[in-house]
């Protein structure tokens, strides 16, 4: 995936995945990414859109783990993407168990 700003990611990685160390939330860029297209404000949302191509924001969506979208933002980004048509959103991810 391509190489994001390191300043943005940092306070965002502090502000949306508060649970880790900003360096450690920093190994996986596309998490925090998620995070903000989840539950991010219109402001930080806008501000992504100025960093990252619809592509990126693509590939997080469809790399997705369980647990990183509600349905709600789940199936607005597929339709704000233009993955999905109304109606034919994807089940959101599941974890699989052994």
């Amino acid at each position: 995936m391509k190489t994001l700003e390191q300043e943005p990611l940092r306070r965002w990685a502090t502000k949306y995945v508060w649970w880790k160390a900003p360096d450690e939330a920093l190994i996986q860029p596309e998490r925090i990414v998620a995070q903000i297209m989840n539950i991010g404000d219109y402001d930080d949302v806008r501000a992504l859109f100025k960093l990252v191509d619809e592509e990126y924001l693509r590939a997080v969506l469809q790399g997705a783990e369980a647990g990183e979208f509600n349905e709600r933002s789940w199936a607005y980004w597929h339709y704000r993407l233009g993955v999905s048509e109304p109606g034919e959103v994807p089940a959101l991810p599941q974890r699989r168990v052994a």
